[in-house]
């Protein structure tokens, strides 16, 4: 490349000689052209008429004169680039020459593991903006529910699909895309109906609310076969305490960075919402908090490092309106809108693992994005 710009720029530089000549030339002319232009009376009509024309001639060198200078210009500038470009290459060329690739390698290591570590001080955040959403498909009918394990490996993406308020088929998709192109890879037939649209996966597990009951069930995928079972003592179910928009969702099962949960009433708590956190191998309740949020009042909830919110409808205009910290034992009453695209959620669970709700939005499956407000944890912290 370089001797291509040396042959274009010596090209350039004859020309622009050649040029140069011929602009004296044109300037002699001119002068002599003015002077007969003062005196031309005196001349003889045929000699004034071949100095016209030859000055018609020169006339159209001008622009090309003009342009020459431009281009030589250029050629400046880019060889100027070209100098630069190369002492640029050359200082990146000793720097990594100073290193070989095994050493490269284990700085790339050490900065991951150093990465990781900042990573591991980000405590839980606040919701702070919902956005979205992001339409993944469209399919079903209006209830329904679709989800991911947040627990699940990275290489592990299978997305499971629930359809309607009360049924025992589960579908199973390999991958997000074959989700969205319908490419099914198993279906699995349920021992009993479930309940609502409130089911979670878990760690290779459903858990779910068997139908016209107050119990969970926790049912494993690999062996086809029920683990556990619990009754939710005193929770409201069959369409007792449902959320706004019915379809028997008395009982919600969600998860967060802390475990699994439940989120339900009881008349004990005149239909309020009670929170329990649950172990996730034998389902019982490890603590619950009584908040004073009614249950039929609640569009939907979801649960973020240890604090529930609530939304305020299922339609249209529907923002997170109520929010309850476990780790405190107090609520707030906040303004979190988000935009309910397709006017009826029935479904509204977060995924920690994507930092991500996923949502049932009138027949289709979207995906909402979360804002959190991070507090950084440093080394003096307790």
């Amino acid at each position: 490349m370089s001797q291509s710009i040396e042959v274009l720029n010596l090209r350039t530089e004859r020309d622009y000689q050649y040029v140069q000549k011929m602009e004296t030339q044109m300037k002699v002319v001119r002068v002599k052209f003015r002077q007969i232009e003062d005196d031309r009376k005196t001349l003889l009509t045929r000699h004034f008429q071949d100095l016209k024309e030859k000055m018609d001639e020169l006339l159209p060198l001008i622009p090309v004169l003009e342009q020459y200078k431009t281009d030589a210009q250029l050629i400046t500038q880019f060889k100027e680039e070209i100098r630069n470009l190369t002492g640029i290459l050359t200082t990146i060329q000793q720097e990594i020459g100073a290193f070989d690739y095994e050493e490269l390698h284990q700085r790339v290591l050490g900065l991951e593991t150093r990465l990781r570590d900042c990573m591991k001080k980000l405590t839980c955040g606040k919701l702070m903006k919902i956005t979205g959403p992001v339409t993944v498909k469209a399919s079903g009918p209006r209830f329904g529910a679709w989800m991911t394990d947040p627990i699940a490996s990275e290489k592990n993406n299978r997305v499971w699909y629930m359809d309607g308020f009360t049924s025992r088929t589960v579908r199973e998709y390999k991958s997000m895309a074959d989700f969205v192109t319908g490419a099914e890879s198993r279906t699995y037939n349920l021992p009993y109906k479930w309940a609502g649209t409130s089911h979670l996966v878990y760690n290779g597990s459903l858990f779910f609310n068997k139908f016209q009951s107050n119990i969970v069930i926790k049912y494993s995928f690999a062996t086809g076969r029920i683990l556990n079972q619990r009754s939710l003592d005193n929770a409201g179910f069959n369409n007792v305490y449902p959320y706004t928009w019915g379809g028997h969702s008395d009982i919600d099962l969600m998860a967060d960075e802390f475990g699994v949960w439940a989120v339900y009433a009881t008349n004990q708590n005149a239909g309020n919402i009670v929170i329990s956190q649950l172990r996730q191998d034998t389902l019982e309740v490890v603590k619950s908090w009584s908040t004073g949020y009614p249950k039929r009042s609640a569009g939907e909830s979801f649960m973020i490092c240890g604090t529930l919110y609530v939304t305020n409808s299922h339609l249209t205009g529907a923002k997170v309106f109520y929010s309850y910290s476990t780790k405190t034992s107090t609520y707030e009453y906040t303004d979190i809108p988000f935009h309910n695209q397709y006017f009826h959620i029935s479904m509204l669970d977060y995924n920690s693992r994507d930092r991500a709700l996923y949502a049932w939005n009138n027949g289709h499956q979207v995906l909402f994005n979360v804002t959190l407000f991070h507090i950084i944890k440093t080394d003096n912290d307790a």
